[in-house]
């Protein structure tokens, strides 16, 4: 039986959207409020996968002594009404706020209710990376793979939330905002603090893992977001697979049923729905003796979850000529940065466009 936390210390309340956000929660709670019992309000999406990975990552919370508040956040028109009235109070007397996703518009409209002297976001994956840029440049806050297309109707109606979000964001004499992230950060906001994720919890809670001779793929979610076509990145999935001997993809909480029973059907590979975030998974495995990923959070966060073990780590790069007509100009520069910028992983060249 693990220790279970208590509740000295100012109260500190979470949000979290996603399984990855939670687990990042608990490595910044284990770095930086050992002992200390949080508040996390899980504001829950529909899609089942992810609503599942979050349920498990819920109980290892628990099991940690923390708190979890499942919001139904989008449950019919009413929710986000409910959900916000609900969590007022809890905002207005937390003395620390923990957020894992700055361009959530769920997330900045609640910002817009605490006036909290510390602000902590941790990481949401490689979107973290823009966001402390946009940040450091005084920008927008708008997500990767949509910048450089026009603002919709709801951007221009959601603008003065957005914009009353990013202020709060900024540090001033009344407000401390850090940043705990396992990413390269080039820019660095004026007086934020920036903290280090080495995924400490993750290593001393699970493995070392039972490692195999094969190797495993990790899925993305490219094609979804309409940054990748989906042709060329099944070509590019059957190519590396058969170049590097590997059995088992790990699919994406956001990658479409047709698209990985194609992936399936066309590359022999078996498909893996994960349960919970893939660091977690590869920590206890059996995991693969190398990991084959295209540039993705995964091959910042895995060489870390993995440190100490044999297991490789290898990235292919995003050919142009798989982008969609739709995607960001921002799109390739992005991607590469996510590649050029990882540590510890072996860089493999794009597989050639068909």
């Amino acid at each position: 039986m693990r220790p279970r936390a208590g509740n000295a210390g100012p109260h500190t309340l979470a949000f979290v959207e996603s399984p990855v956000q939670l687990l990042n929660v608990l490595e910044w709670a284990h770095a930086h409020a050992p002992g200390v019992g949080l508040t996390l309000v899980v504001l829950s999406p529909l899609d089942p996968m992810t609503r599942g990975q979050l349920r498990r990552m819920s109980d290892l919370a628990r099991d940690e002594g923390h708190q979890v508040r499942w919001e139904e956040a989008r449950g019919g028109p009413l929710a986000p009404f409910r959900t916000i009235g609900g969590l007022t109070g809890l905002l207005r007397r937390a003395r620390r706020v923990v957020l894992g996703d700055p361009f959530s518009r769920y997330v900045q409209l609640l910002l817009t209710i605490t006036h909290v002297r510390d602000l902590v976001v941790v990481d949401d994956g490689t979107a973290t990376m823009e966001f402390v840029g946009q940040l450091a440049r005084g920008e927008r806050l708008v997500r990767w793979h949509r910048k450089g297309g026009r603002p919709g109707p709801r951007d221009v109606i959601f603008a003065p939330v957005s914009a009353s979000a990013r202020r709060r964001l900024t540090p001033s004499d009344s407000r401390r905002i850090q940043i705990f992230s396992s990413m390269p950060m080039e820019e660095t906001p004026a007086g934020v603090t920036v903290g280090a994720n080495t995924f400490a919890w993750t290593r001393a809670r699970f493995g070392p893992p039972r490692i195999t001779k094969g190797a495993d793929m990790v899925g993305t979610s490219l094609v979804e977001t309409g940054v990748v076509d989906d042709g060329r990145y099944l070509e590019a999935v059957r190519t590396l697979a058969k170049t590097h001997g590997a059995t088992r993809y790990f699919a994406h909480r956001r990658e479409s049923t047709d698209k990985l029973h194609r992936l399936a059907v066309e590359t022999g590979l078996e498909i893996v729905r994960p349960e919970l975030p893939l660091e977690l998974i590869a920590r206890r495995g059996p995991i693969g003796r190398t990991i084959l990923s295209f540039p993705s959070t995964v091959v910042h966060t895995l060489p870390l979850a993995l440190s100490g073990t044999e297991v490789r780590v290898a990235v292919c790069d995003i050919d142009p000529a798989w982008l969609t007509e739709n995607a960001s100009p921002r799109a390739q520069g992005f991607l590469s940065g996510v590649t050029g910028t990882a540590r510890d992983v072996h860089r493999l060249s794009a597989v050639r466009a068909v």
